[in-house]
C-alpha cells in the first residue's frame, strides 16, 4: 500500500510537472518571438539585404505543375524562420572586393590536382593528357547549330582553358564594365569561402524557396502561376534550345542584375539568368524519404547526397534555373526545381547569393 501511495503522488507530481513544462514552453516560445522581433528591430538591415518574414508555406512541385520532375515531389509543408537575403545575386564587383580583400584564388584559376580529381572518378579512369588538365571551366558553346538528342548535354557544354571568374568566356574575355553582373565560374567551394569573409552563408533549399515565393505560399513561379509572364519577369531562353535564342525577354545570354521585375518583396532574379547555390546536399530521394504528418521546422535537406547519374561526386542543389532554362531543356524557371552541382564545379551560368541570420549579426 506504501508503495502505492508513492507511486501515486510520484504519477501526480509527473502529471504537474509535464503541464507546468508545456505551459512554460510555450511562454517561453512566444518570449523567443518577441525577443527575436526586437532583436531584428535593433539590427540595421544589412547593405544590398533585404529580411524575409519567418513562414509556413508548400516546398517542392505544386500539383498543376506540369513541368515537375519526381526529385521535386511529393509537396510538403514547411516552416521556416526569417532571415536577410542579398537583394540580388552576388555580383562581379562584389566578388572583385572580396579577392582584393583576401587573396583568394578560385578554383578555376588553381593548377589541378589529379591525384586529387581521380579520387571522385571511377577506379581506374585514365589521367587524361596534361594539355586538358589545366585550369578552367564549363562555358555554354555558341556555336552549336545541330544537335541530336536532349539527353547529351556535352552538345552544348565545352570545357574551356583559362575561363573563370575574370574571363567569363575564356582568356581573351573579361569583366571591364560589367561590375553589376552576376560573378560567374565560382564553385561552392569559392562561395562558402566568399560566405566566411562577409560574415553570410548561403541559403538552405527551404530558405531559398521561402525567399522566392515572397509574400506568396503556393505559386510555381516567383511571380505567381501565369506562365505567359515568364519573358516580362526572368531571363530564359526563348526558341529552339540550344540552337536560337530569339531573346524576346531582351537578353540572349546573362544579363545585368535587377534587369527585370523583382518578386512581391524585393528580390531580383530568383528565377533565371544564373543557378545559384545553396547548402544543402543534392539528394534525387530526400523529398519521397520524408515524414509528412506535420510541417518540417527549418530543414536543412538530406543528410547525404545521391545522384544515380553521377554517384561519385559530391553534389550541393543548385536553384533558380539560368539564362539557358527552357520548356524543352530544364523548365527549371520554377521555384521548386533544382539540379545538383559538385563542390568543386562552376560554370558560366552559375553563381550564388548569401543569407544572414539576426544571430550572425549581433553575434
Amino acid at each position: 500500500m506504501y508503495y502505492q501511495n508513492i507511486k501515486k503522488q510520484l504519477s501526480y507530481f509527473s502529471i504537474i510537472f509535464f503541464v507546468l513544462l508545456f505551459f512554460y514552453s510555450c511562454k517561453n516560445e512566444s518570449g523567443n518571438k518577441a525577443s527575436e522581433s526586437e532583436i531584428i528591430s535593433k539590427i540595421e538591415v544589412p547593405d544590398g539585404m533585404i529580411w524575409v518574414e519567418g513562414k509556413t508555406f508548400l516546398q517542392g512541385a505544386k500539383e498543376s505543375d506540369k513541368y515537375a520532375m519526381p526529385r521535386e515531389k511529393p509537396a510538403h509543408m514547411v516552416t521556416v524562420d526569417g532571415f536577410f537575403i542579398d537583394i540580388t545575386e552576388v555580383t562581379n564587383v562584389q566578388f572583385k572586393t572580396f579577392v582584393e580583400a583576401t587573396n583568394y584564388i578560385t578554383i578555376a584559376e588553381r593548377e589541378i590536382d589529379w591525384e586529387e580529381m581521380k579520387k571522385e572518378l571511377p577506379t581506374n579512369t585514365l589521367k587524361p593528357h596534361d594539355s586538358i588538365l589545366q585550369p578552367g571551366s564549363l562555358i555554354f558553346n555558341k556555336s552549336v547549330n545541330a544537335f541530336v538528342n536532349m539527353d547529351n548535354y556535352g552538345q552544348w557544354w565545352t570545357w574551356k582553358t583559362g575561363a573563370n571568374w575574370r574571363h567569363p568566356e575564356g582568356p581573351e574575355s573579361g569583366i571591364e564594365g560589367k561590375d553589376d553582373y552576376p560573378v560567374v565560374h565560382v564553385a561552392y567551394q569559392d562561395a562558402l569561402a566568399y560566405c566566411k569573409w562577409a560574415n553570410r552563408r548561403l541559403p538552405t533549399e527551404a530558405e531559398w524557396e521561402s525567399a522566392a515565393q515572397g509574400k506568396n505560399s503556393n505559386t510555381i513561379f516567383t511571380w505567381g502561376n501565369d506562365a505567359s509572364k515568364l519573358d516580362f519577369n526572368a531571363n530564359t531562353w526563348q526558341g529552339v534550345f540550344p540552337i536560337n535564342n530569339d531573346s524576346k525577354d531582351g537578353f540572349e545570354f546573362i544579363a545585368p542584375v535587377k534587369s527585370y521585375p523583382p518578386n512581391s518583396i524585393g528580390l531580383f532574379d530568383m528565377a533565371g539568368n544564373v543557378w545559384e547555390i545553396t547548402n544543402d546536399f543534392f539528394n534525387v530521394n530526400y523529398y519521397s524519404e520524408l515524414g509528412m504528418s506535420k510541417p518540417i521546422i527549418n530543414p536543412e535537406g538530406a543528410e547525404e547526397h545521391y545522384n544515380p547519374n553521377n554517384p561519385y561526386q559530391i553534389e550541393y542543389v543548385m536553384k533558380g534555373g539560368s539564362f539557358l532554362c527552357n520548356a524543352s531543356y530544364c523548365a527549371s524557371f520554377r521555384i521548386s526545381a533544382k539540379m545538383g552541382v559538385s563542390i568543386d564545379s562552376g560554370s558560366d551560368h552559375m553563381g550564388f547569393r548569401t543569407v544572414a541570420t539576426p544571430a550572425m549579426l549581433s553575434g
